[in-house]
């Protein structure tokens, strides 16, 4: 049977709620008061010079992405233990995670937090990356004739609301001289892209540059290609639940 149709996305509230708390991302400051807010004096208390003995941090590692990332620089040796890797990427995972307390650091793009200050989430941006290259490209299903970003009018773009992928779409229709109005924003996670393109759910998705070999091998025979472009989701950045950096130890 066919799948049912998703439900529309409410672009109107999403807008809103991207462009309303940009500042407080961009400055660093705090997210909303969650039901659980750390403590305002450990928090704003100096760093600790060196990392106590026997500190844990539970990570964030999709596809153990973050642990080559150190490797290839040189950091494998910490300061610190990993008490785990976990193999979370997705924005909203990250945040039931962090809501969960089964992760203290995450390494996301910019949405996520902005997404969980406007949930009422408290966490704290700790370190900043300016992406300068495209971490993403646009992959078609099979049997679709686009080729170019403009070809996306009418069509069905797979779009994550809390996700770096979605702002990367957003400005990828606006290059191409489109309104969002004029495709059909279908709301998934970026967990569901692949799933929805090999099953002609949506005609679009954004994927990361790694994932596409393996998206092109199975499928590029069968009509499947990617449409690379220049649009950049600009940041990079490490994050942590305020009651994680409460935590002396762990803030070092």
């Amino acid at each position: 049977m066919p799948a049912p149709p998703a439900p529309r996305l409410d672009r109107r509230r999403f807008l809103a709620s991207v462009l309303g708390v940009t500042a407080a991302a961009a400055g660093l400051s705090g997210c909303a008061e969650a039901g659980a807010a750390a403590d305002e004096a450990s928090l704003k208390a100096p760093l600790a010079t060196k990392v106590p003995a026997g500190t844990s941090l539970k990570i964030s590692s999709f596809e153990n992405f973050q642990q080559i990332q150190l490797k290839l620089a040189g950091l494998d040796d910490l300061p610190f233990e990993v008490a785990d890797w976990l193999n979370i990427g997705a924005g909203p995972d990250v945040i039931n995670a962090f809501r969960a307390q089964s992760l203290d650091l995450a390494n996301n793009a910019g949405i996520p937090p902005i997404q969980a200050h406007y949930q009422g989430f408290d966490a704290k941006i700790v370190a900043i990356n300016i992406t300068r290259r495209p971490n993403y490209l646009f992959a078609t299903r099979p049997g679709s004739d686009i080729r170019t970003a403009r070809d996306f009018r009418g069509k069905r773009l797979a779009f994550s609301q809390g996700q770096a992928q979605g702002v990367v779409l957003l400005r990828a229709l606006k290059e191409a001289g489109l309104e969002y109005d004029d495709a059909e924003l279908i709301p998934l996670t970026s967990n569901q892209f692949l799933t929805a393109l090999q099953s002609g759910q949506v005609d679009i998705a954004p994927l990361g540059i790694s994932q596409a070999p393996s998206y092109l091998k199975q499928y590029g025979s069968r009509g499947a290609r990617t449409i690379p472009t220049d649009v950049v989701d600009l940041l990079n950045l490490l994050w942590a639940p305020t009651t994680v950096l409460a935590d002396r130890a762990k803030a070092a």
